[in-house]
């Protein structure tokens, strides 16, 4: 399949109905609607195929952007071709769910997400964050060193209140993370997320919306998930 025949199947499947719900989220034209759910099919046909997958996220559109991330090969993406696709991320579910889960598959995730992370650039700062929460909670314990955890968590701690709104959420993920996947920093994520409180999500015409970081790990403690780690990151 090339990518004119991918971009057909995903406007085949998209609906109005979804259309209006990933506008409402931040998504802007073009974009056909696709479920992403519906697109795994297609992902049966074309597989892994990062050429495809470069050429479909500069279509701009934004179901064959989040299709490329399906196909992407991360391990064939230099630190500058995720520099060139969080250019084109213009808002949170394509840093976060598109850019972030690729990098979080590849051997430079963290040297990228450490940039991130540091950065002025609000989408940036929140793929950073992101990037660590998918490879916490997939990959092994051992595969990361505890001190700079730790050190991240401080970091968390000391900024999450006054950090880009955009960028929040991702933080308070990353606390979250920490306290239920990664078990070496359990009590100490408590502790920051205890200290953290609410954190407050701003939206431009509505309420506030608030994130309990403290809570939601303790219910993960009730479930008895701590340690849970995905098979997969992505789809």
């Amino acid at each position: 399949m090339n990518a004119v025949d991918v971009l057909a199947e995903l406007e085949a499947l998209g609906t109005e109905r979804t259309k209006k719900s990933y506008l409402a989220s931040g998504a802007r034209e073009p974009l056909f609607g696709t479920a992403t759910g519906k697109m795994k099919p297609i992902l049966k046909k074309t597989g892994l195929n990062q050429t495809l997958a470069d050429e479909l996220y500069d279509t701009k559109n934004y179901d064959a952007m989040y299709f490329a991330g399906m196909i992407a090969e991360p391990n064939n993406m230099t630190a500058a071709d995720y520099e060139r696709w969080m250019d084109g991320a213009y808002f949170n579910m394509l840093a976060d769910y598109v850019v972030a889960v690729t990098l979080a598959e590849a051997d430079i995730a963290e040297e990228v997400a450490d940039r991130w992370i540091h950065s002025e650039d609000a989408l940036r700062m929140s793929a950073g964050w992101s990037c660590y929460c998918w490879m916490l909670g997939n990959r092994k314990d051992e595969t990361f060193d505890a001190a700079k955890i730790s050190v991240l968590l401080d970091l968390a701690k000391e900024t999450i209140h006054e950090a880009p709104n955009q960028a929040r959420s991702a933080m308070n993920n990353f606390i979250k993370t920490v306290g239920i996947s990664y078990k070496p920093l359990h009590e100490k994520a408590l502790a920051v997320a205890k200290e953290v409180g609410s954190v407050e999500l701003k939206k431009d015409g509505k309420k506030s919306t608030f994130l309990e970081p403290l809570s939601a790990i303790e219910k993960e403690v009730e479930k008895g998930r701590i340690g849970f780690k995905r098979k997969h990151v992505r789809c």
